[in-house]
């Protein structure tokens, strides 16, 4: 009776801590690699955009580096800010002097509702960038076919690497640029892609400004959990 009793206890308690659930094993990892920028391969997830397709005289390249003597590639987004138009411009821009790289959509969505901040690893020139989230069209109106995006500054020091941490509650959202002057929510479980742009005016205060040439060096594109922001 006495070894019943042990194998029915044995068993009891077994089956309570099959039973009882841990949280932490049930949210997913504090973190998520969203893009990696350490091959050509990588670099097809991209394309470029800039004034150029306006009339502009901005340009812009994405290519593959090598660092730490050839052990590590890296993204490299660079280029040059114009706010000049073509002679034979048959545009009428009211700005130019802009260049971005954005992504191609992801096949279907990415839930990023788990995670409160975007953190980019990158290395710049001093000059402020701008990252943009796209998310699934439920703020315009239908007969919009444009994706809804946010937007945030990104001050990139110059020189040294650095990790920008975002939270997405910062990411205001825009329509064509300009701030959408409304109490909006972002739909993190629906999100389509990504951007990173630069503009010859504009930033933060003590950013670099103006025309002429950028850099800025990636490495990755992650999404985490910090906590701090939920």
């Amino acid at each position: 009776m006495s070894r019943f009793r042990s194998l029915w206890k044995a068993s009891l308690n077994a089956t309570k801590k099959a039973l009882t659930w841990n949280l932490e094993d049930l949210m997913p990892p504090s973190e998520r690699l969203i893009f990696s920028f350490n091959s050509k391969e990588e670099l097809k997830k991209w394309h470029l955009y800039s004034d150029s397709e306006y009339g502009g005289l901005s340009s812009a390249s994405l290519e593959i580096s090598e660092v730490d003597n050839g052990l590590k590639a890296i993204g490299v987004f660079s280029g040059n800010l114009s706010v000049d138009l073509a002679e034979d411009s048959k545009w009428n821009i009211s700005r130019g002097g802009f260049c971005g790289m954005r992504s191609k959509k992801f096949d279907g969505f990415i839930d990023l509702d788990s995670y409160d901040t975007i953190a980019l690893k990158l290395r710049g020139d001093g000059r402020s960038y701008i990252s943009t989230i796209y998310t699934e069209n439920w703020v315009n109106s239908p007969g919009q076919l444009e994706d809804n995006s946010w937007q945030a500054f990104v001050h990139v020091p110059k020189d040294n690497w650095y990790i920008a941490k975002i939270p997405l509650a910062r990411y205001l959202p825009t329509w064509r640029g300009n701030v959408i002057n409304a109490e909006m929510e972002m739909n993190q479980a629906r999100i389509l892609g990504m951007s990173l742009s630069v503009n010859a005016e504009g930033g933060v205060p003590g950013a670099r400004t103006g025309t002429g040439d950028f850099r800025v060096e990636l490495d990755w594109i992650k999404a985490i959990r910090t906590g701090e922001y939920t």
